[in-house]
């Protein structure tokens, strides 16, 4: 599914010099490779905070924990995503209340956030799903008008922007109050291990999380705040410091490989093509609102499942991304879900497939894999 080795030969130099450099001077929790990270990714996003941090969960956690969420709060969230999403709040003894996702870009139902809000909901955290924003003018208008956080989760499109109705452009990330994202080595940006991030333009924010990702100390063992342990190690920073300056250039080659595929797949009467935002289908040239973490068709004929046994007897990756939805998952299973209210997340977990997505992908192996695809749909 992603092609590490392929991305590190064009890297090797650059890394290896750096892990000597690290190895050599011992440097390894919070050396000077994290501090100029931390520089670099908060002047690529454009916002004032970037705290690194051990991984993607604890970011999302401790973005919440930030904010002074309560036990019994309620924080609103996508019902089609990864569980750590929905993991981190029960974790800290909020209530997570999961709504039904869009039909074309999989991202969370503003209207379906909406009907979910009652006088104990704290928050909402919009997962930009598969590498594309969310619908963030709405969701941010939602919020004002409610005074809620909004707490984005931008583990899988980091890099995508985000065009407002007013014709601003934003990087993902960077428009709620705040946000977390992972560097698990499969993401658009990864590291050779764990890895997180949270960012914020908020100072006071900044402040109180920068103290929870060290035991909440402000001053060496003066414990001001609860916190955590949670932080980037050099050695990972070397890493994403090397990969941050490509990153822009990796998300336009997986734009290529999407553009590829849907040229092949769309009009296809079983399969469905990822949609981008606001009605785009991802295959123009200047689209830059999608960075496509995964790839993910629809098919719609029943044939889903025997498709991923067929893709595997041919040595082809693939995913189900997700095959469960949270709402019946047993960590997560609630009286107060309804079937009915989920009727887009029931569907898609029947029906999506996630093809190969990554840098190094050329146009031989794409060529094999939409001819694979389409060779059985057609049988």
């Amino acid at each position: 599914m992603v092609d590490l080795v392929g991305q590190y030969e064009g890297l090797k130099s650059q890394i290896n010099s750096s892990f000597s450099e690290i190895l050599d001077s011992a440097a390894f929790i919070n050396g000077p490779h994290v501090h100029s990270f931390q520089k670099e990714l908060e002047a690529y996003l454009d916002i004032k905070h970037v705290i690194p941090c051990a991984n993607g969960t604890d970011a999302l956690q401790i973005c919440m924990m930030g904010l002074g969420l309560q036990p019994g709060d309620e924080v609103i969230t996508a019902d089609f995503t990864f569980a750590a999403t929905v993991e981190v709040i029960a974790l800290l003894g909020l209530t997570p209340v999961l709504v039904d996702v869009e039909p074309d870009t999989f991202n969370i139902d503003v209207a379906a956030i909406k009907r979910a809000i009652t006088p104990k909901t704290k928050a909402i955290v919009p997962v930009h799903l598969f590498g594309q924003c969310a619908e963030m003018d709405a969701i941010m208008e939602l919020a004002e008008a409610y005074d809620l956080y909004v707490i984005e989760d931008n583990a899988q499109a980091i890099g995508a922007n985000y065009t407002s109705k007013t014709g601003k452009k934003q990087k993902s990330g960077t428009i709620g109050h705040v946000a977390s994202t992972s560097f698990f080595p499969s993401k658009n940006l990864g590291c050779y291990g764990d890895g997180g991030a949270i960012f914020t333009n908020d100072d006071e924010l900044a402040h109180i999380i920068r103290g929870i990702v060290n035991h909440g100390m402000y001053k060496r063992y003066h414990h001001d705040v609860v916190g955590v342990n949670s932080r980037l190690d050099t050695l990972q920073a070397a890493v994403l410091s090397a990969k941050l300056k490509k990153l822009d250039v990796y998300n336009s080659k997986r734009r290529e490989a999407a553009r590829k595929y849907s040229k092949a797949f769309m009009g296809h009467e079983h399969i469905i093509v990822p949609k981008a935002s606001k009605g785009c289908e991802g295959i123009c040239d200047s689209c830059d609102c999608h960075v496509f973490h995964q790839y993910t068709l629809q098919i719609t004929n029943g044939k889903r499942d025997a498709l991923v046994a067929h893709l595997n007897t041919k040595n082809i990756p693939c995913g189900v991304y997700y095959p469960i939805p949270l709402h019946r998952q047993k960590a997560y299973v609630d009286e107060r879900y309804n079937e009915d209210d989920f009727k887009v997340t029931n569907k898609l977990v029947d029906e999506v497939i996630s093809l190969p997505m990554h840098t190094e992908l050329d146009d031989e192996q794409i060529n094999f894999i939409k001819t694979t695809v389409l060779s059985f749909i057609n049988a």
